[in-house]
């Protein structure tokens, strides 16, 4: 199975660590979740994978090599970094077919990216006039052109519209199935919660979780209840004194946590209180990286 096998990784620029003992696998046949706050070390890690970056310790392989000992480094793997890297006054073609030639790859391989890229009808076009997300569908078609095993996206879905995230989702996730893998990195926690099997958490160039997104969001636990009731103040002083704590929620709502919805449904009814809703709360991708990235921001603003 292809894997990125990074092992005790660190990267410092002067005297600041930007990567720090990082280790971590991203295994084929499935889509590997890159999170973490801006400044977390996930774009100069996925740098430092294909060789455009150097470790200052630690070791990193792709299929049980460096990656600047892979011969023709384009079939092996494939990677979206810079959806800006490409020249303005090239066409499509023209920039798919430079890449193609230089790493001995067939003229239909330009062609086979450029249809299941959706570019095909803008493959004449100067790639300077692209919207960003038409440069990121290019830079996509770019990652796939050497068929390879390995698959790097960083940030690939920005500036796609709607549909356009739904392909690049179900791109990633055929890829997978196609047994490649696929690390991805990403700001939209509802996206990756659609698409990743396998997360992978950074803050401040650390590790902060390796797990699977259902054991992720079992341990950010769901363990919140939202509840409407007829006397909110009564019940919110008896929840209180049961030991839960209790937040207002919209529209006269409450939102409860430290308990289960049996135990507070128990609770209000020793207690005479009529509830009109009483709903189990799931926790969201969003709260479970929140949580786990809290102290890891670096830049947080101030919510008057």
């Amino acid at each position: 199975m292809p894997m990125i096998d990074i092992r005790g990784v660190t990267k410092r620029y002067g005297s600041s660590v930007v990567v720090d003992d990082l280790s971590f696998t991203a295994e084929g046949g499935q889509v590997t979740g890159f999170l973490g706050p801006n400044g977390a070390g996930k774009t100069t890690t996925m740098r430092m994978i294909v060789g455009l970056a150097a470790p200052d310790r630690g070791s990193i392989s792709v299929h049980g090599r460096r990656y600047a000992d892979l011969p023709v480094p384009l079939t092996e793997v494939g990677a979206l970094l810079d959806a800006g890297a490409v020249h303005g006054g090239r066409t499509a073609y023209q920039h798919l077919w430079a890449l193609a030639a230089s790493n001995g790859l067939p003229r239909r391989r330009v062609d086979a990216v450029l249809a299941r890229t959706g570019l095909a009808a803008v493959a004449g076009k100067r790639a300077g006039g692209f919207s960003l997300g038409m440069r990121q569908r290019l830079g996509i078609a770019a990652a796939l052109l050497g068929e390879p095993r390995i698959l790097i996206f960083d940030e690939p879905v920005n500036g796609l519209d709607p549909e356009g995230i739904r392909w690049a989702r179900e791109l990633m996730r055929s890829l997978a199935a196609e047994g490649r893998a696929v690390l991805v990195s990403s700001h939209l926690m509802s996206e990756m919660a659609q698409t990743a099997d396998h997360l992978v958490v950074v803050g401040r160039g650390r590790l902060v979780a390796d797990t699977s997104v259902s054991e992720l969001m079992r341990a950010a636990g769901g363990g919140t209840v939202l509840v409407r009731a007829s006397d909110p103040g009564t019940l919110t002083r008896r929840l209180a004194e049961a030991g839960a704590t209790v937040r207002e929620g919209v529209e006269s709502s409450l939102l409860v946590s430290g308990l289960t919805a049996a135990d507070v449904g128990q609770l209000a009814a020793r207690h005479g209180v009529v509830l009109s809703e009483l709903t189990p709360q799931r926790a969201s991708l969003e709260d479970a990286f929140m949580e786990l990235t809290r102290d890891s921001v670096e830049y947080q603003g101030v919510v008057a």
